[in-house]
């Protein structure tokens, strides 16, 4: 029987483990715990966490029993890995309502129940009361400048400011995995490629105190073949949260991906079989792009639910088939007498009236089917009346309300 990590290598996940062979053993021996962290900097998971919670998941699903952590104390410093500038400093007050909202995301992908039910530990809880001058003696004396500046994390930002403020951040976070690691037995931390720095301070931080099983592992940022980021669209992160990112929207992002990304796309985001996965893709020209609606419902409903993922494969076909006016297709409220071009950017199709009227130019832009030419035109009231399809190519639709 494959154990747990060659599983996640066959689905693609694995990008960087520590001593893999004896992580291993470990894991045949007993169900070990394990966390992953999430920083609250804002009050919803977007794709990358997406990513995160699905390797929890399928984890916890073989035994292994989940801690997620709520970075309640880091995320007051945040942190600097992929930033040219410092994050913005968060108020406890925000950090606590970010919290709170996350948690609830988090119980769509794993379970609260069993022997390995997840936990869910917040940093702040033992962060937020150290005593400075005893955290410096018993962590700060572990860690050599020389060493952390060598972190890809630090040393991209060495031109622009690296402050003392950000350095503190690796100690932090390799503080969460040893308290842990006392207080829940955990062993394994888990993460974004991006924290393999901070991942490794952990370990090492754990092994420096006589413990040897502790490891680290990440998996593979969500790419197109070209290396691109997935999970940005033109109005910015696709995020979990129904109210941002409607279920219409979050469908129709997984029904375009690319040809040559949708196997990639089915193994990570969704937990469907690998021979399966492997039948579904292994075609060519328009028989493909069955797959890439099996991939947007299958991966809907995990994050909103059978019924919004039903709903929104329903708008998907009733648009394409000409029945444009779905109750699931996303909306925007426009006052009467805007823009055409305020409209585009309403709708999120431009972020400017110059490209929005690029679009225009192009023959790019329809309103209820008829191709809108005039950069001047006005969304009259009577127009808003019927509450008209605007529609940008063949993929974007948003319904223009009152």
């Amino acid at each position: 029987m494959a154990n747990i990590i060659d599983i996640l290598e066959q689905r693609g996940y694995i990008e960087q483990v520590t001593d893999k062979e004896e992580l291993v053993k470990v894991i045949e021996k007993e169900n070990i715990s394990f966390y992953i962290g999430i920083d609250p900097t804002a009050d919803s998971l977007h794709v990358g966490h997406f990513v995160s919670l699905m390797v929890a998941s399928i984890m916890q699903k073989h035994g292994l029993r989940p801690v997620i952590l709520m970075g309640g104390g880091t995320a007051a410093i945040g942190d600097p890995s992929g930033k040219t500038d410092m994050r913005k400093m968060l108020t406890r007050e925000e950090i606590d309502k970010n919290v709170a909202a996350i948690k609830k995301q988090v119980e769509k992908f794993v379970s609260f129940e069993g022997e390995n039910g997840a936990v869910i530990v917040n940093n702040a809880d033992w962060l937020v009361g150290l005593n400075y001058i005893d955290f410096m003696r018993e962590i700060g004396s572990k860690f050599t400048i020389s060493r952390m500046l060598a972190a890809e994390c630090y040393k991209n930002r060495l031109e622009t400011g690296l402050t003392f403020f950000e350095m503190g951040y690796m100690l932090m976070q390799s503080y969460d995995f040893y308290h842990l690691y006392n207080e829940l037995g955990v062993k394994l931390e888990i993460g974004g490629n991006d924290q393999w720095s901070n991942i490794i301070g952990g370990v090492e931080l754990v092994r420096k105190f006589n413990h040897a099983d502790a490891f680290g592992l990440t998996f593979k940022l969500l790419t197109t073949k070209e290396g691109k980021k997935m999970g940005k669209t033109e109005k910015g992160a696709l995020w979990l949260n129904p109210d941002l990112t409607s279920p219409y929207e979050f469908y129709q992002y997984w029904r375009n991906v690319g040809d040559a990304d949708v196997r990639n796309v089915l193994k990570m985001l969704t937990y469907l079989p690998d021979d399966e996965i492997i039948e579904l893709t292994s075609v060519e020209g328009e028989a493909i792009n069955h797959a890439k609606e099996v991939a947007a419902y299958e991966i809907t409903k995990i994050v909103h639910g059978e019924e919004a993922a039903k709903a929104a494969e329903e708008a998907a076909k009733s648009l394409f088939g000409n029945g444009a006016n779905s109750e699931n297709v996303p909306s925007v409220q426009i006052a009467a007498d805007s823009s055409i071009l305020d409209a585009i950017i309403a709708a999120g199709f431009a972020p400017s009236k110059g490209e929005a009227k690029r679009l225009i130019a192009q023959g790019g832009i329809t309103l209820n089917d008829e191709k809108v030419t005039d950069i001047t035109m006005t969304i009259t009231d009577e127009i808003l009346a019927s509450e008209p399809l605007l529609r940008k190519g063949k993929k974007g639709f948003c319904k223009l309300v009152k």
